[in-house]
């Protein structure tokens, strides 16, 4: 087993000062030291241009691009690198895994991935210019994997395929800008409707009102359902699907079968999160091993999380925080069951 850790980055202010805050934090580490020699190995096919992807972002979400100019500028990094590595747009994204269930109290969430990508940051931002405060992992330092924003609106997003990518943000930016700009799910339908797709995901989102929708989304179409779980298939764009999807139906099928014997927050989070339940996953040499399980819950906007399976949730109260109470917890630890290592922990992960 693997111990494992993820840091609990709080900031209240604005885009740029939180930007050039993460830059600080960024330098000499072993994040960017590791993104280096990836980047050497996986050149872009491409270059980003600087006013294609202001010209993209500005109209969504201006501040963020404030804080990509915060990171520059800590950095001291040309714009075309922090847009490379933090941008959010027209990037590459490897495959994942990924489950959700959820409930009209609460959305559980299993982040299935390689470890070499994970970057152990949990941010909790509350913004003094524009945009709503969330809680959650980051990825890419600007993106969100999953959170609640403090309207008590909840995403995650699953994995599908990288075929035929378009022209747009990558899955991660798409989370973030859902949940910084809206406020409740149909909000989130309408600028996941959109917003430019780079990818196909299906990104899941739940509010106060317990409504939960999943928006099926390509770079060429769109579609809406609800449903109270998924893994890592469409249901409607089915011809969009992979052909390889036997991990995705397996644990599908373990939620459906698992779920009438779960009546809270609790039981659903063990589900996801035990080992042998069949939907926590040790598979991270394919890309799609559970790194973290999360939890919300935006009608009480408390968020759990945990680092490995078999693991008891570190709760945190995000309505005492916004309220101006800062958590006391500077990190949260964990295992897993691989020797591959993390991009923010070992050395030469390429």
């Amino acid at each position: 087993m693997k111990q494992i850790y993820s840091d609990i980055i709080q900031f209240r202010g604005t885009h740029y000062d939180f930007g050039y805050k993460q830059g600080e934090l960024l330098k000499d580490s072993l994040t960017i030291e590791n993104r280096k020699k990836q980047w050497k190995i996986r050149k872009p096919r491409f270059t980003i241009d600087e006013n294609e992807v202001k010209n993209a972002i500005t109209p969504i979400a201006p501040a963020i691009w404030e804080e990509l100019l915060g990171l520059q500028d800590a950095l001291k990094w040309d714009m075309n690198n922090v847009l490379q590595e933090f941008g959010g747009y027209r990037l590459a994204y490897q495959r994942s895994g990924c489950s959700i269930f959820t409930s009209e109290d609460y959305m559980i969430r299993n982040y299935d991935y390689h470890p070499k990508t994970y970057e152990g940051r949990y941010t909790v931002f509350q913004p003094t210019d524009q945009g709503y405060s969330v809680i959650g992992p980051s990825q890419r330092i600007t993106g969100r994997m999953d959170g609640m924003n403090e309207k008590g609106l909840a995403m995650g997003y699953n994995f599908m395929h990288r075929k035929k990518p378009g022209d747009g943000f990558i899955c991660n930016m798409i989370g973030r800008m859902v949940l910084e700009t809206c406020k409740d799910v149909h909000e989130a339908v309408t600028l996941l409707k959109e917003i430019p797709h780079r990818h196909s995901f299906s990104y899941i989102v739940l509010d106060q009102s317990g409504e939960t929708y999943i928006v099926e989304a390509t770079p060429r179409g769109f579609e809406l359902r609800q449903s109270n779980m998924c893994t890592n298939h469409f249901e409607l764009l089915k011809d969009e699907n992979r052909h390889h999807l036997d991990d995705s139906y397996k644990r599908m099928e373990a939620m459906e079968l698992r779920q009438q014997d779960v009546s809270d927050g609790y039981q659903a989070f063990r589900m996801l999160n035990d080992s042998d339940k069949g939907i926590f996953s040790d598979q991270y040499k394919n890309w799609s091993g559970t790194i973290h399980t999360s939890a919300y819950f935006p009608k009480e906007r408390k968020a759990w999380f945990a680092l490995g399976g078999d693991r008891e949730p570190v709760v945190f109260d995000f309505d005492a925080w916004l309220a101006g109470e800062n958590f006391k917890t500077k990190r949260i630890l964990g295992q897993v069951n691989t020797d591959l290592p993390f991009v923010h922990m070992d050395n030469n992960v390429k």
